[in-house]
């Protein structure tokens, strides 16, 4: 039937099979399907396979991008910063680098000043410098280099020892006074960077060696050259280069002692600065012709003194001989005008040799006429004749009752001779140096009045002269005075001086009662030619004209030979033809063993005006405990009167109108 239920599940049917097909149709057909689905089974692994691979490669792929994306980022950034490193460079330290660039080439080189010359008064000079060169060498480069030569041609025979042996001998070739070929070597082999090797070479010699060996190089310095040799090195001074400061513009010649040291502000000037290139920059190689914005050094200034280099070398050689001659320890003396001041010469008698500093010895260096005071002695008791005339208490004529010895407090002091009560006129007293009428003159005049005059004349105090480490000396204040003090300092114990001070204290007498401040420089001159005077000398009135008119004529009685006991203490002294006027002193030293004063040991002493009648010149002279047992030991007389003829000499000075006269000394 084909309605109701036809369209209802067909018996023998199986699910799925297509209707209106056969049996075989389907039969086929679900065969075909098995066979494909057993077709797609087989298949499944190979395409799980291929989208595996398919996924792999494509990770990589993306892998590679990120790979690529971050490297480029980072680019970006470095490139970033360095493009803002650039511009911070450019935009703000520039300048600061170009300098330091500038730096690392360039040297800033000091152009030493020339020192100023030291002349006489005459104008000849005493001291100068002459330009010389020191050679020096980077002993770091140099190994550098020939260790380099070494590593490129090791077949060579030419090394560092080989180089260093040529240039030593060569250079000790060109200057074998300053050097030697083993004395180099040793400093090419120390273990240092830098040496200098030689010094003041002449500055064509240095010019030949660094253009032979351009590692070897030169700076600019100079020498001290001292043409008199030991003629007033006292005074003059030393000077060499020196490199302690730490400012190396203050490398140069610098004054060690003397004015050299005393003045070294005045003669060294002010240094100048050049940039230079240099190789590498090293500073020691300099590359020739690149010197550039120089700033010029500034010349010392010269000075001029009082010293006559030719009266100097005559004082310095005849109280080197009397003090040989008289067996004495040492001795001092001074030349000083009689109205300036001005110190003609000074000297001692040893002294040291400018070319042989080094050798000097402390006694050599030590100017003892400024530095070393003593016990004068009798030389000291012009203070008394002067306070006494001065005050009215005297007069050159009076006689007086003089005993042989006086009372002082516990002391007792004596005259150098034997005698009894005897008359003498004050003039007398001092033209025979007689201890005890000089007591008793300063008795009347009071202490007070001593001790004024004392500082008047400017003892215990500098005197001004201008040199290095001068003394003041020594004079007990009043206040602190014993009961022995007035019997000692009017006869010149108790007190100490030295020759400068001492011939100070004449030159008051021989300038009419005004003290000057003595002096060794005259003026200087500046770089520019211009003279500069010294500061004007101070100046003080001591005693009236009268009274050092008066003092001085009676101490012409001291050189006076008279009849009888009308003689002084030191006729040696005279020169035929000139009025000489002055005082001999002798004064016990203290001996260091027990620190009483020795009866053995003197300083011997001598001090006065020449002419007397009209005064040019004085003369003072210490020597330190000559042997007093023989004429000219007892005495600086003699030598006194040598140097005062060899300056009536030199300077032509007139003969005195008349002679001294012969005045009497001593009355009965």
């Amino acid at each position: 039937m084909r309605g109701g239920s036809g369209r209802g599940k067909q018996p023998g049917r199986r699910p799925g099979a297509r209707p209106g097909r056969s049996g075989k149709q389907a039969q086929r057909i679900a065969a075909k399907n098995v066979g494909r689905k057993r077709g797609q089974a087989k298949r499944q692994p190979a395409a799980r396979g291929r989208l595996t691979r398919r996924v792999g490669a494509g990770a990589a792929r993306c892998a590679r991008v990120n790979r690529f994306q971050v490297v480029s980022v980072l680019l970006v950034v470095v490139l970033g910063i360095t493009a803002l490193k650039l511009v911070h460079v450019q935009a703000f330290q520039a300048e600061a680098l170009s300098e330091q660039a500038e730096r690392q080439r360039t040297t800033v080189m000091n152009i030493p000043a020339q020192r100023g010359s030291i002349f006489d008064r005459d104008g000849i000079e005493l001291a100068f410098s002459v330009e010389t060169r020191t050679l020096q060498v980077n002993l770091r480069s140099l190994r550098r280099e020939w260790a380099e030569h070494a590593r490129e041609n090791p077949e060579s025979d030419e090394d560092f020892d080989t180089r260093i042996t040529e240039i030593s001998e060569y250079i000790a070739e060109r200057v074998p006074e300053l050097t030697s070929k083993e004395e180099l070597l040793a400093k090419f082999r120390k273990p240092a960077n830098f040496t200098f090797l030689v010094d003041d070479v002449p500055p064509s010699v240095a010019e030949e060696v660094t253009e032979r060996y351009p590692e070897i190089a030169k700076e600019q310095r100079a020498h001290r050259e001292y043409p008199s040799g030991r003629v007033a090195a006292d005074v003059v001074g030393y000077a060499s280069w020196l490199m302690e400061d730490e400012d190396v513009s203050k490398h140069n010649l610098h004054g060690r002692v003397g004015l050299e040291n005393l003045r070294d502000d005045d003669l060294a000037g002010r240094p100048g600065q050049q940039l230079v290139d240099t190789r590498q920059g090293d500073p020691s190689v300099v590359i020739p012709g690149s010197e550039r914005d120089v700033q010029p050094a500034v010349a010392g200034s010269d000075l001029h003194l009082t010293l006559d280099s030719d009266v100097q070398h005559d004082l310095q050689e005849r109280l080197s001989d009397y003090v040989e001659r008289t067996d004495a320890n040492g001795g001092s003396a001074v030349v000083m005008d009689a109205e300036t001041a001005e110190v003609y010469a000074l000297a001692n008698d040893s002294t040291f040799d400018p070319s042989d500093f080094s050798n000097a010895t402390n006694e050599q260096l030590n100017n003892a006429a400024v530095t070393t005071p003593f016990e004068p002695g009798s030389v000291n008791k012009i203070v008394t004749a002067a306070a006494a005339i001065e005050e009215g208490i005297t007069d050159p004529d009076e006689v007086h009752s003089v005993p042989g010895s006086i009372q002082v407090a516990d002391h007792t002091v004596r005259d150098a001779w034997s005698h009894g009560v005897i008359g003498m006129t004050t003039t007398g007293i001092f033209a025979k140096s007689s201890n005890v009428g000089t007591l008793q003159l300063a008795q009347e005049l009071g202490e007070e009045s001593f001790a004024e005059m004392l500082e008047r004349f400017g003892l215990g105090r500098r005197t001004g002269i201008g040199l290095p480490g001068e003394s003041p000396g020594y004079v007990p204040a009043l206040e602190e005075w014993s009961g022995t003090t007035f019997g000692n300092l009017p006869i010149g114990q108790g007190l100490s001086m030295t020759v400068v001070q001492m011939a100070s204290m004449y030159q008051v007498l021989a300038n009419e009662g005004v003290r000057v401040e003595p002096r060794v420089v005259r003026y200087t001159v500046d770089p520019d030619g211009e003279r500069v005077p010294e500061p004007e000398a101070e100046t003080s009135r001591v005693v009236s004209p009268e009274t050092a008119d008066t003092v001085l004529d009676m101490l012409r009685a001291t050189i006076q030979d008279g009849p009888g006991q009308d003689s002084g203490t030191a006729p040696m002294a005279a020169i035929d033809g000139y009025q000489i006027s002055g005082k001999t002193g002798s004064a016990q030293q203290v001996n260091p063993a027990t620190g009483a004063y020795s009866q053995s040991l003197f300083n011997i002493t001598f001090a006065g005006a020449v002419p007397a009648d009209n005064p040019q010149f004085v003369i003072a002279i210490m020597l330190d405990a000559p042997d007093t047992t023989i004429p000219e030991g007892s005495s600086a007389a003699p030598l006194f009167r040598d140097v005062a003829s060899y300056l009536m000499q030199r300077y032509q000075v007139p003969l005195s109108s008349e002679e001294a006269p012969v005045v009497p000394l001593v009355v009965d």
